[in-house]
C-alpha cells in the first residue's frame, strides 16, 4: 500500500526539519498542511482532482436536500457546502474527511432556528467559536465522556425523524407540522391528499437510487471491467443522476403547461456576499430582537450542536484513519471544524460537520490529501454562480428520495443486539436517548449524556467488591478505587467483620482515596 502523504507519528505529524527548528515544529503542530504539502506530487494532484469532482457531484444535490431538512431556502445548503473545502486542508489531519451540511446537523438546526436564515447563520458563528475554543484549549478528551450507546441512540432516532419527515415531500403533502408526533399523525391523516405526480416520481427516484446502490454492491471482480466501472461510477454519483433526470422531467412538464410536480421554485442566484452575520434581527411586527435575546433563545443547543458536530466529524475521521493507516488529532479536528463554522457564517452558512457518505465517496475515489476538498468546493461554487436558475425545476420528491436513502443506513438495528450481548445496562442510555430524541433531539442527547454520567459516577462510588473471610478478610477490587467509594468500602468491611466475629478492622484513607486496611482488637 502506498504510504499516505498525510500521516506519520502520533497526531498526523511528520518528523522535524533538519536542525530541529522549534518554531517550525510549533507552526506545523497548528498547520498540518505543512506536513504534506512539501511532498505533494503531480500524481497526487490528479487523484485529488478526480476525487473532488466526484464528491462535488454528490455534494450539490445533498446540500440542496439538507437545506430542506433545516427548513431553509435550498441555496443555504450550497452556502454551507464550500467553506470547509478551503479551511480543512490547512488545519485538518484526515485526508478523507469532507465537511458540509449533514442530515443530523440540519435537523438540529431546524429545531433551534425555526426556518429563520439569519439565526441559522449566527448559530454557525457561535457553534464554531465553541468548537475552536475547545481545540485551542486542547480539550478534545472531553468527547470521550459521550458514550457509544448515547451516540447510537441519537443517530438512530435522528435517522427515523429525518426519514419520516421526508414522506410528506415524497408524496406532495402540504400543511404537515414539524413536531414529530404531530408529523406522524398528520402524514397519515392527509394521505388521501397526496399528489399523484409527486408520489409516482418520488417512489420512482427511490427505486432508482436503491437499484443503483444494489448493482454497485452486487458487482464482483468476475464482471467485465468496463461494465463494472460504468455501474460503479453511476452509483457513486447516483444522487446527481437521479436529481438531474427528475429536474429534466419536471422542466419538460412545466414548459408544456402540465405542473404535475412540486418543485423548489425560484432560488437566489450567485455567490453569497462575504460579511459578518447579523447579531440582531427585526421581527414581523417591527420589534428588534437583540443578540442576548437570540442567544437566550438558543439555550442548551449552544452546547448540544457543537458537541454533536465534533462527535460526528471526529468519529468519521478516526474510522477512515484506521481504514487507511494514518492518525487523527482530535484537538486539531476541533480547531478545523470550529474555524470552518466561523468562516462559514461570513458566507451565510449554517453549522456543518463531517459527512460519512461523502467521506466514503472521497476515500473510494482515491483521494491523496485534504486538497481534494478544494475541487469539491469549486464544483459547489460553480453551481451557485451559474446553475441556480436551473435548480428551480428540482422536484421536492426527488430531494426527499435522496435524503431517505442517505439516512436509512444510520438506523442500526444490530446495535440493540450488540448491547444486549455485551453489556445490558448500556441499553438504558441508548433507550433514553432514542425515545427523548423524538420529543426534542437536543433533549435526547443531553438526557443520554446525563444518564451515562450518572452510571459512571455510580460505578466509581460502588466498585465491584469480592470479600472472603477465612479468619482474615480478603477484599478483591474489580476496578480502581477512588474517594467516592471510601464510605461504601468501609461499610462492607465492617459488616463482614462483625458478621464473621473474627476481628475488627480500621480503615485509613489517604488524600488520594487509596485504602489501607489494618487489623485492630479482637472481638
Amino acid at each position: 500500500m502506498e504510504q499516505p502523504l498525510l500521516g506519520g507519528p502520533p497526531g498526523g505529524r511528520c518528523g522535524a526539519p533538519p536542525g530541529g527548528r522549534w518554531w517550525y515544529r510549533a507552526l506545523r503542530s497548528w498547520l498540518p498542511v505543512l506536513s504534506w504539502l512539501p511532498r505533494y506530487s503531480l500524481s497526487a494532484l490528479r487523484m485529488d482532482v478526480v476525487a473532488g469532482l466526484t464528491v462535488g457531484l454528490t455534494t450539490v444535490p445533498q446540500a440542496l436536500a439538507y437545506a430542506e431538512v433545516a427548513g431553509l431556502p435550498v441555496q443555504y445548503g450550497l452556502y454551507s457546502a464550500f467553506m470547509g473545502g478551503f479551511i480543512y486542508p490547512l488545519l485538518g489531519t484526515s485526508k478523507d474527511l469532507t465537511l458540509g451540511p449533514t442530515a443530523i446537523m440540519s435537523l438540529l438546526c431546524a429545531s433551534v432556528v425555526g426556518g429563520r436564515p439569519g439565526r441559522a447563520v449566527l448559530l454557525s458563528l457561535l457553534c464554531g467559536t465553541v468548537q475552536a475554543a475547545l481545540g485551542v484549549l486542547r480539550l478534545g478528551f472531553l468527547l470521550d465522556f459521550v458514550s457509544y450507546p448515547v451516540i447510537k441512540g441519537f443517530t438512530c432516532a435522528a435517522a427515523v425523524t429525518i426519514g419520516f419527515g421526508q414522506i410528506k415531500n415524497l408524496l406532495g403533502l402540504r400543511g404537515v407540522p414539524q413536531t414529530f408526533y404531530l408529523e406522524v399523525y398528520y402524514t397519515f391523516y392527509r394521505l388521501p391528499e397526496a399528489r399523484l405526480g409527486d408520489a409516482l416520481l418520488g417512489l420512482l427516484c427511490l427505486a432508482l437510487l436503491l437499484t443503483l446502490q444494489w448493482m454497485k454492491s452486487s458487482l464482483g471482480p468476475q464482471n467485465q471491467e468496463a461494465a463494472r466501472r460504468f455501474v460503479c461510477g453511476a452509483a457513486t454519483v447516483r444522487n446527481a443522476v437521479v436529481v438531474l433526470a427528475a429536474s429534466g422531467l419536471a422542466a419538460a412538464c412545466l414548459t408544456s403547461g402540465f405542473p404535475v410536480f412540486t418543485v423548489t421554485g425560484k432560488t437566489a442566484q450567485g455567490l453569497p456576499a462575504f460579511r459578518p452575520p447579523a447579531t440582531s434581527e427585526t421581527s414581523a411586527n417591527g420589534t428588534v430582537v437583540s443578540f442576548l435575546e437570540i442567544v437566550e433563545g438558543f439555550g442548551g443547543s449552544l452546547a448540544v450542536i457543537p458537541l454533536m458536530g465534533v462527535l460526528e466529524s471526529i468519529a468519521i475521521a478516526k474510522a477512515f484513519g484506521d481504514q487507511n493507516d494514518y492518525r487523527v488529532d482530535a484537538n486539531q479536528e476541533l480547531l478545523a471544524i470550529g474555524l470552518t463554522n466561523i468562516m462559514g457564517s461570513f458566507v451565510s452558512a449554517y453549522p456543518v460537520t463531517g459527512s460519512f457518505g461523502r467521506t466514503a465517496v472521497n476515500s473510494q475515489s482515491g483521494v491523496c490529501t485534504p486538497a481534494g476538498g478544494i475541487m469539491n468546493s469549486a464544483v459547489v461554487m460553480l453551481s451557485l454562480a451559474f446553475l441556480m436558475p436551473a435548480f428551480c425545476y428540482i422536484p421536492k420528491a426527488s430531494l426527499a428520495a435522496v435524503i431517505i436513502c442517505a439516512v436509512a443506513p444510520m438506523v442500526d438495528y444490530g446495535v440493540v443486539v450488540e448491547l444486549w450481548r455485551v453489556r445490558k445496562r448500556d441499553l438504558l442510555p441508548f433507550s433514553l436517548t432514542f425515545l427523548l430524541s423524538f420529543w426534542e433531539v437536543q433533549y435526547g442527547l443531553l438526557g443520554g449524556v446525563a444518564l451515562s454520567g450518572a452510571m459512571l459516577l455510580h460505578h466509581a462510588a460502588r466498585p465491584p467488591l469480592k470479600v472472603t473471610d477465612h479468619g482474615v478478610l480478603l477484599v478483591e477490587l474489580g476496578s480502581g478505587l477512588s474517594f467516592p467509594a471510601s464510605e461504601h468500602l468501609s461499610h462492607v468491611l465492617h459488616t463482614h467483620a462483625l458478621l464473621g466475629k473474627t476481628c475488627s478492622i480500621s480503615i485509613d484513607l489517604d488524600l488520594w482515596g487509596y485504602c489501607w486496611v489494618r487489623p485492630a482488637l479482637s472481638l
